[in-house]
Protein backbone atom coordinates (compact mmCIF):
# COMPACT_ATOMS: atom_id res chain seq x y z
CA UNK A 1 0.00 0.00 0.00
CA UNK A 2 0.89 3.70 -0.90
CA UNK A 3 0.33 6.97 0.95
CA UNK A 4 0.36 10.06 -0.59
CA UNK A 5 -0.32 13.53 1.43
CA UNK A 6 -1.60 16.60 0.21
CA UNK A 7 -3.19 13.82 -2.27
CA UNK A 8 -5.79 16.78 -3.07
CA UNK A 9 -3.15 19.46 -4.16
CA UNK A 10 -1.73 20.09 -7.34
CA UNK A 11 1.09 17.60 -7.34
CA UNK A 12 -0.78 15.29 -5.15
CA UNK A 13 -3.65 14.49 -7.09
CA UNK A 14 -1.52 13.80 -10.07
CA UNK A 15 0.65 11.73 -8.80
CA UNK A 16 -2.13 9.10 -7.42
CA UNK A 17 -3.54 9.70 -11.03
CA UNK A 18 -0.33 8.28 -12.51
CA UNK A 19 -0.21 5.58 -10.02
CA UNK A 20 -3.89 4.17 -10.53
CA UNK A 21 -2.39 3.49 -14.26
CA UNK A 22 0.25 0.70 -12.56
CA UNK A 23 -1.60 0.25 -9.20
CA UNK A 24 -4.85 -1.28 -8.30
CA UNK A 25 -6.79 1.84 -6.34
CA UNK A 26 -7.32 -0.38 -3.29
CA UNK A 27 -3.37 0.08 -2.96
CA UNK A 28 -3.76 3.28 -2.55
CA UNK A 29 -4.33 5.56 0.47
CA UNK A 30 -4.87 9.72 -0.32
CA UNK A 31 -4.02 11.56 2.28
CA UNK A 32 -5.81 14.92 2.56
CA UNK A 33 -7.42 17.70 4.67
CA UNK A 34 -10.77 17.82 3.58
CA UNK A 35 -11.93 14.63 2.20
CA UNK A 36 -14.95 16.13 0.17
CA UNK A 37 -11.54 17.25 -2.13
CA UNK A 38 -10.74 14.15 -2.95
CA UNK A 39 -14.68 12.48 -3.94
CA UNK A 40 -13.41 11.99 -7.32
CA UNK A 41 -10.54 10.00 -6.41
CA UNK A 42 -12.84 8.13 -3.81
CA UNK A 43 -14.71 7.11 -6.85
CA UNK A 44 -12.02 5.33 -8.49
CA UNK A 45 -11.77 2.91 -5.29
CA UNK A 46 -8.85 5.08 -3.42
CA UNK A 47 -8.69 5.19 0.10
CA UNK A 48 -9.60 8.64 1.35
CA UNK A 49 -7.83 9.19 5.19
CA UNK A 50 -8.01 13.04 6.74
CA UNK A 51 -5.04 14.20 8.51
CA UNK A 52 -3.26 17.38 8.79
CA UNK A 53 0.70 17.98 9.55
CA UNK A 54 0.04 19.52 12.89
CA UNK A 55 -1.61 16.20 14.53
CA UNK A 56 0.74 13.49 14.62
CA UNK A 57 -2.03 11.08 15.66
CA UNK A 58 -4.16 11.73 12.44
CA UNK A 59 -0.81 10.78 10.60
CA UNK A 60 -0.14 7.99 11.95
CA UNK A 61 -3.46 6.65 11.77
CA UNK A 62 -3.38 7.51 8.19
CA UNK A 63 -0.28 5.82 7.33
CA UNK A 64 -1.88 2.91 9.04
CA UNK A 65 -0.41 -0.27 6.74
CA UNK A 66 1.48 1.38 4.11
CA UNK A 67 4.27 0.10 3.00
CA UNK A 68 5.62 3.23 1.17
CA UNK A 69 4.80 7.31 2.58
CA UNK A 70 4.72 9.90 -0.46
CA UNK A 71 5.49 12.59 1.76
CA UNK A 72 4.31 16.08 -0.42
CA UNK A 73 5.87 19.01 1.54
CA UNK A 74 3.83 21.41 3.08
CA UNK A 75 3.10 25.12 1.81
CA UNK A 76 3.18 26.46 5.57
CA UNK A 77 6.51 28.65 5.35
CA UNK A 78 7.97 28.63 8.24
CA UNK A 79 6.30 26.01 10.21
CA UNK A 80 7.26 23.31 7.62
CA UNK A 81 10.14 21.86 9.25
CA UNK A 82 8.08 20.83 12.37
CA UNK A 83 5.33 19.91 10.33
CA UNK A 84 7.39 17.41 8.24
CA UNK A 85 9.10 16.81 11.61
CA UNK A 86 5.74 15.69 12.67
CA UNK A 87 4.85 13.41 9.69
CA UNK A 88 8.30 11.43 9.75
CA UNK A 89 8.44 10.40 12.72
CA UNK A 90 4.35 9.34 11.89
CA UNK A 91 5.78 7.00 8.97
CA UNK A 92 8.37 5.92 11.19
CA UNK A 93 5.78 4.52 14.31
CA UNK A 94 3.19 3.25 11.39
CA UNK A 95 6.12 0.52 10.52
CA UNK A 96 6.68 2.17 6.90
CA UNK A 97 8.90 0.63 4.90
CA UNK A 98 9.87 3.57 2.90
CA UNK A 99 9.71 7.40 2.95
CA UNK A 100 9.53 9.52 -0.18
CA UNK A 101 9.86 13.35 -0.11
CA UNK A 102 9.39 16.07 -2.04
CA UNK A 103 12.53 18.41 -2.17
CA UNK A 104 13.65 21.12 -4.05
CA UNK A 105 16.54 21.55 -6.59
CA UNK A 106 20.34 21.13 -4.81
CA UNK A 107 18.86 21.33 -1.58
CA UNK A 108 22.63 21.35 0.32
CA UNK A 109 23.38 23.91 -2.12
CA UNK A 110 20.64 25.72 -3.40
CA UNK A 111 20.90 29.81 -3.13
CA UNK A 112 17.02 30.17 -2.79
CA UNK A 113 15.85 31.00 0.49
CA UNK A 114 12.98 27.80 0.62
CA UNK A 115 15.34 25.50 0.49
CA UNK A 116 16.63 25.72 3.99
CA UNK A 117 13.35 24.50 5.37
CA UNK A 118 13.50 21.71 2.54
CA UNK A 119 17.16 20.79 3.69
CA UNK A 120 16.38 20.67 7.26
CA UNK A 121 13.76 18.10 6.82
CA UNK A 122 15.81 15.69 4.32
CA UNK A 123 18.65 15.62 7.30
CA UNK A 124 15.37 14.60 9.73
CA UNK A 125 14.65 12.20 6.97
CA UNK A 126 17.57 10.49 7.22
CA UNK A 127 18.32 10.75 11.17
CA UNK A 128 14.87 8.67 10.94
CA UNK A 129 16.55 5.34 9.72
CA UNK A 130 13.71 5.02 7.62
CA UNK A 131 14.91 3.68 3.79
CA UNK A 132 14.10 7.07 1.64
CA UNK A 133 14.09 8.59 -1.51
CA UNK A 134 14.59 12.54 -1.61
CA UNK A 135 12.87 14.30 -5.07
CA UNK A 136 14.24 17.25 -5.31
CA UNK A 137 12.27 18.85 -7.78
CA UNK A 138 13.29 21.87 -9.93
CA UNK A 139 10.78 24.46 -11.04
CA UNK A 140 7.37 23.41 -12.08
CA UNK A 141 6.74 25.38 -15.21
CA UNK A 142 3.21 26.23 -14.28
CA UNK A 143 5.11 28.60 -11.37
CA UNK A 144 5.82 31.00 -14.46
CA UNK A 145 3.00 30.09 -16.78
CA UNK A 146 0.47 30.93 -13.91
CA UNK A 147 0.89 34.88 -14.50
CA UNK A 148 1.18 34.59 -17.45
CA UNK A 149 -2.60 36.34 -17.49
CA UNK A 150 -1.69 39.75 -15.40
CA UNK A 151 1.55 39.67 -17.69
CA UNK A 152 -0.26 39.44 -21.30
CA UNK A 153 -2.68 42.11 -19.76
CA UNK A 154 -0.29 44.35 -17.92
CA UNK A 155 1.99 44.40 -21.46
CA UNK A 156 5.38 42.92 -19.33
CA UNK A 157 6.73 40.15 -17.82
CA UNK A 158 8.26 41.32 -14.34
CA UNK A 159 10.70 39.22 -12.33
CA UNK A 160 14.57 39.10 -10.69
CA UNK A 161 16.36 36.34 -12.63
CA UNK A 162 18.18 38.42 -14.58
CA UNK A 163 20.02 35.89 -17.16
CA UNK A 164 19.87 33.10 -14.86
CA UNK A 165 18.72 30.12 -16.67
CA UNK A 166 15.76 27.99 -15.40
CA UNK A 167 15.40 23.72 -16.18
CA UNK A 168 11.66 24.01 -14.95
CA UNK A 169 8.96 20.76 -16.06
CA UNK A 170 5.60 20.42 -16.19
CA UNK A 171 4.13 19.53 -12.98
CA UNK A 172 2.85 16.32 -14.41
CA UNK A 173 6.15 15.29 -15.27
CA UNK A 174 7.88 15.41 -11.84
CA UNK A 175 4.34 13.56 -10.55
CA UNK A 176 5.36 10.62 -13.06
CA UNK A 177 9.14 10.67 -11.68
CA UNK A 178 7.29 10.31 -8.07
CA UNK A 179 5.16 7.43 -9.26
CA UNK A 180 8.17 5.56 -10.47
CA UNK A 181 10.30 5.78 -7.57
CA UNK A 182 7.08 5.00 -5.15
CA UNK A 183 6.95 2.31 -7.89
CA UNK A 184 10.58 0.77 -8.10
CA UNK A 185 12.35 -1.68 -5.65
CA UNK A 186 13.10 -0.04 -2.23
CA UNK A 187 16.31 1.95 -2.01
CA UNK A 188 18.24 2.57 1.64
CA UNK A 189 18.79 6.04 0.86
CA UNK A 190 18.92 7.93 -2.69
CA UNK A 191 18.43 11.70 -4.22
CA UNK A 192 17.59 12.32 -7.35
CA UNK A 193 18.33 15.41 -8.85
CA UNK A 194 15.25 16.42 -10.98
CA UNK A 195 14.55 18.96 -13.91
CA UNK A 196 14.08 20.14 -17.16
CA UNK A 197 16.15 18.76 -20.52
CA UNK A 198 16.24 22.38 -21.40
CA UNK A 199 16.36 25.71 -20.04
CA UNK A 200 15.69 29.01 -20.34
CA UNK A 201 16.01 32.76 -19.10
CA UNK A 202 12.87 34.75 -18.62
CA UNK A 203 13.19 36.43 -21.60
CA UNK A 204 12.90 33.44 -23.73
CA UNK A 205 9.99 32.47 -21.67
CA UNK A 206 8.81 36.01 -22.40
CA UNK A 207 9.59 35.65 -26.12
CA UNK A 208 7.81 32.56 -26.11
CA UNK A 209 5.00 33.83 -24.87
CA UNK A 210 5.14 36.27 -27.39
CA UNK A 211 5.58 34.33 -30.61
CA UNK A 212 2.38 32.32 -29.23
CA UNK A 213 -0.20 34.84 -28.34
CA UNK A 214 1.04 37.13 -30.89
CA UNK A 215 1.51 40.18 -28.50
CA UNK A 216 4.44 41.79 -27.75
CA UNK A 217 5.75 40.67 -23.74
CA UNK A 218 8.92 42.17 -22.63
CA UNK A 219 10.82 40.40 -19.89
CA UNK A 220 11.56 43.79 -17.48
CA UNK A 221 14.07 42.91 -14.79
CA UNK A 222 13.54 44.33 -11.62
CA UNK A 223 15.75 44.12 -8.11
CA UNK A 224 14.32 41.47 -6.19
CA UNK A 225 12.86 44.50 -3.20
CA UNK A 226 10.97 46.05 -6.02
CA UNK A 227 9.76 42.71 -7.40
CA UNK A 228 8.54 41.61 -4.11
CA UNK A 229 6.71 45.68 -3.34
CA UNK A 230 4.90 45.11 -6.76
CA UNK A 231 3.62 41.11 -5.76
CA UNK A 232 2.08 42.92 -2.63
CA UNK A 233 0.83 45.19 -4.41
CA UNK A 234 -1.30 43.51 -6.24
CA UNK A 235 -2.66 41.18 -3.65
CA UNK A 236 -0.10 38.13 -2.81
CA UNK A 237 0.87 37.56 0.92
CA UNK A 238 3.94 38.76 1.78
CA UNK A 239 5.48 35.83 2.38
CA UNK A 240 4.35 34.62 -0.57
CA UNK A 241 5.38 37.66 -2.66
CA UNK A 242 9.29 37.48 -0.75
CA UNK A 243 9.68 33.99 -1.43
CA UNK A 244 9.10 34.52 -5.12
CA UNK A 245 11.22 37.54 -5.39
CA UNK A 246 14.01 35.66 -3.41
CA UNK A 247 13.60 32.17 -5.66
CA UNK A 248 13.95 34.53 -8.75
CA UNK A 249 17.31 36.00 -7.16
CA UNK A 250 18.27 32.41 -6.85
CA UNK A 251 17.38 31.84 -10.12
CA UNK A 252 19.97 34.58 -11.55
CA UNK A 253 22.38 32.63 -9.28
CA UNK A 254 22.18 29.42 -10.97
CA UNK A 255 19.71 27.62 -8.56
CA UNK A 256 17.15 26.45 -10.94
CA UNK A 257 19.60 25.25 -13.37
CA UNK A 258 20.47 21.65 -13.85
CA UNK A 259 21.58 19.65 -16.98
CA UNK A 260 22.10 16.48 -15.35
CA UNK A 261 19.13 14.81 -17.37
CA UNK A 262 17.93 12.43 -14.06
CA UNK A 263 13.80 13.56 -14.39
CA UNK A 264 13.77 12.20 -18.14
CA UNK A 265 15.57 8.87 -17.26
CA UNK A 266 13.72 8.45 -14.82
CA UNK A 267 10.49 8.47 -16.31
CA UNK A 268 11.54 7.35 -19.62
CA UNK A 269 10.76 10.37 -22.04
CA UNK A 270 11.61 13.53 -22.85
CA UNK A 271 10.41 16.37 -20.05
CA UNK A 272 7.67 18.80 -21.10
CA UNK A 273 8.85 21.17 -23.78
CA UNK A 274 8.13 25.03 -22.61
CA UNK A 275 6.59 25.82 -25.98
CA UNK A 276 3.93 23.08 -24.98
CA UNK A 277 3.24 24.90 -21.37
CA UNK A 278 3.15 28.03 -22.35
CA UNK A 279 0.63 26.76 -25.32
CA UNK A 280 -1.85 25.07 -22.74
CA UNK A 281 -1.64 27.70 -20.52
CA UNK A 282 -2.66 30.09 -23.34
CA UNK A 283 -5.81 27.93 -24.62
CA UNK A 284 -6.76 28.34 -20.64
Amino acid sequence: MIAITGASGQLGRLVVLQLLKQVPATELVAVVRDASKAADLAARGVQIRTATYDDPASLELAFAGAERVLLVSSNDLGNRVTQHGNAIAAAKRAGAGQLVYTSVLHADRSPLGLAQEHYETEKLIAASGLPHSILRNGWYTENYTASLPGALANGALLGSAGEGRISSAARQDYAEAAAAVLTRPIEAARVFELAGDDSYTLAEFAAEVSRQSGKELPYRNLPEAEYAAILKQIGLPAPLADLIADSDRGASQGGLFDDGNELSRLIGHATTPLADSVKAALAG
